[in-house]
């Protein structure tokens, strides 16, 4: 049996990919722990959502997450390590693109902001948005100090997008009215 415990990290240090060992409140472990935290979030949105296309949608979205989440933990592994590291697909933002313009299409004229929530669904969509962006100043602080793929940046930008344009979607075909600001 596996044990799920490895007691290297109980002084307050985790390692890399490559094997380079850093604490855990690095903004590297930072960045990657709150990807995992955005994950987790669409993993509980994912509960709420009726629409099959969509959960398996934000299921592979939950996929490239992992694949994010590796490469980050592979930046400072040597070039051999990181070459072996499933990167994201690029077409997986060109996805969504096209389901924003899609669930755009279907919803009222937005000409206000409006406060997040709604329905369950909805609620915790706007809810892993919010993360996202977080992420998102995360990974600009990373960046600042390695040298990132500009796909990452792409990546969580359009990701925010398309969890608004889902959360009011998911709204709007809950009946559930967007209250302006």
């Amino acid at each position: 049996m596996i044990k799920i415990y490895t007691k290297t990290g109980d002084k307050g240090e985790t390692g890399l990919l490559g094997g380079k060992r850093v604490s855990k409140n690095s903004l590297e472990i930072e960045l990657i722990g709150e990807v995992d935290e955005l994950n987790a979030f669409l993993g509980v949105s994912i509960l709420f959502i009726k629409e099959e296309k969509l959960k398996l949608f934000l299921q592979d979205i939950q996929r490239d997450l992992f694949k994010f989440g590796a490469e980050l933990a592979a930046l400072q592994a040597p070039l051999a390590v990181q070459e072996k590291i499933a990167k994201l697909n690029f077409s997986r933002v060109e996805e969504m693109e096209k389901l924003i313009d899609e669930f755009w299409q279907e919803l009222p004229e937005l000409k206000n902001f409006i406060l997040p929530g709604g329905a369950a669904a909805g609620a915790n969509l706007h809810l892993a948005r919010v993360v996202c962006r977080r992420v998102e100043r995360k990974l600009v602080a990373v960046g600042q100090n390695l040298s990132l793929r500009l796909e990452l940046y792409i990546y969580l930008n359009r990701l925010s997008d398309f969890l608004f344009a889902a959360a009011r979607r998911e709204n709007y075909r809950d009946k559930q009215e967007e209250i302006i600001v």
